[in-house]
């Protein structure tokens, strides 16, 4: 009898230490981790520069996701997690990155098929849903192959009778190899901002002094309001958003929109036809969604110099709550960390890019409001690289200061806020303070 016990404690025993796991396989293990983290840019129609939505898709491509994934290169992500939480985050942990390399390391098995997880579903052409309305460039813009394209402005009107609240908003570019970024704008009824021009015809505005003394096309902030709203961006990177129940952009009646429209030449002409789509909220928001930025263009980076920080800040008026916040910079961007300091003392890290990269543009999504009380001052940190050791600078000789073109540069926090329904936005920052030597500066909500 003891005999016998002592047998199947050993057998016990000895399945539990030789238990081998089960094989990595594309269906069981990969194909979740590509709907989680790659297939919204890896599909036909997005960014991804191949579909990764099936194993005969993605199989070619095994050796290069290994050494994507293993290098961080892929997905892209950018912002210390240690420091914020984000709902967006697409970043793999290391374990599955683990995963992944042992199923390349086996020789990228596809496995059983009936182990695959149900297949992602998109709307065809939008990552929003299907769109309650789509605006439309009226026609082509036809992009040489080479040269500088400065700022470019279409103007459309958007024949509203009523004020609109928009819950969801997509930039679709046609010809993404051409667009460095761009913007859409609110412009109201009452708003002077390029009034001179026509709409419907593709212009550039002519250049006038901003209000931070720097030349500007088109700057919005000239009229010293800012009424005439950011309602939505598109940049490399960048993923489409739903606000919150309960929380949508105005837009009001009789407004314009305005595209902002950053072409650049690659050596190939082109022509875009852009569009833009929108869900409306289906009943009435007790929160309104705005988007300001906290700037500064008076940085002179020296030449040369791989490690240049200036910073920028603003302090709130009112009580708000962030949805969002992003970083942006040009090529010779290197970091950009943005704080909110309480009217305590107290200090909050709201994102920390310790290594930007240009080539995206990633907002941050707090997974819930975060409130900030009237007096918070939210502060930007940017470092730059001005060396020839950046190999993306297109000029390490070079004095840079702010300017719209890749080869100048930015310093720009984005906060994408919640407002009360009708607070005024000229009313949520306190004016800064002017010096002898340096004039108070507006409010910045464009790059």
């Amino acid at each position: 009898m003891c005999w016998q016990k002592l047998s199947l404690l050993a057998f016990a025993g000895g399945a539990l230490v030789t238990a081998a796991p089960s094989p990595v396989e594309f269906h069981k293990d990969i194909e979740p981790l590509l709907q989680a983290h790659c297939q919204t840019c890896h599909r036909p129609g997005e960014i991804g520069p191949m579909p990764l939505l099936t194993y005969s898709q993605t199989r070619p491509w095994a050796k290069s996701i290994r050494q994507a994934v293993l290098t961080r290169k892929m997905p892209p992500w950018f912002a210390d997690n240690k420091v914020q939480h984000y709902s967006n985050d697409t970043s793999l942990s290391a374990a599955e990155v683990e995963t992944i390399k042992d199923w390349v390391d086996a020789g990228a098995p596809e496995g059983d098929p009936k182990l695959a997880p149900p297949a992602r579903t998109f709307t065809d052409g939008w990552n929003i849903g299907q769109p309650d309305m789509v605006v439309e460039m009226p026609t082509a813009y036809q992009i040489p192959a080479r040269g500088t394209i400065e700022y470019t402005y279409i103007i459309i009107p958007t024949h509203f009778t009523e004020d609109r609240w928009v819950q969801a908003m997509e930039i679709r570019p046609s010809d993404r190899a051409h667009v460095h970024h761009i913007i859409l704008y609110e412009r109201q009824a009452g708003s002077k901002w390029l009034r001179e021009y026509p709409t419907g015809v593709a212009f550039v505005p002519a250049a006038r002094k901003g209000t931070e003394g720097r030349t500007t096309d088109g700057d919005r902030t000239i009229e010293g309001s800012l009424a005439d709203e950011w309602l939505v961006g598109y940049a490399p990177g960048t993923q489409p958003y739903r606000m919150p129940e309960g929380t949508a952009f105005r837009v009001k009646a009789g407004s314009d929109f305005v595209l902002q429209v950053h072409y650049t030449t690659n050596g190939t002409p082109g022509a875009d036809r852009t569009k833009v789509g929108l869900v409306f909220a289906k009943t009435p928001p007790s929160k309104r969604a705005f988007i300001a930025t906290v700037a500064d263009g008076d940085f002179a980076i020296p030449p040369g110099d791989p490690n240049y920080s200036a910073k920028a800040d603003l302090t709130l008026a009112t009580d708000v709550q962030v949805l969002a916040v992003a970083p942006h910079m040009h090529l010779r961007g290197k970091s950009m960390e943005m704080h909110a300091i309480y009217p305590t003392g107290e200090s909050e890290t709201l994102f920390d890019v310790p290594h930007y990269d240009f080539s995206w543009q990633i907002n941050y999504y707090f997974p819930s409001p975060k409130p900030l009380p009237r007096g918070t001052k939210l502060e930007v940190k940017a470092t730059w690289d001005n060396s020839a050791n950046n190999r993306y600078n297109p000029d390490p000789k070079a004095e840079v200061h702010w300017g719209e073109q890749t080869w100048d540069e930015m310093l720009l926090g984005v906060t994408m806020l919640q407002i009360p329904r009708d607070a005024d936005p000229d009313t949520l920052f306190q004016a800064p303070q002017a010096t002898a030597d340096q004039p108070a500066a507006a409010v910045q909500s464009k790059p």
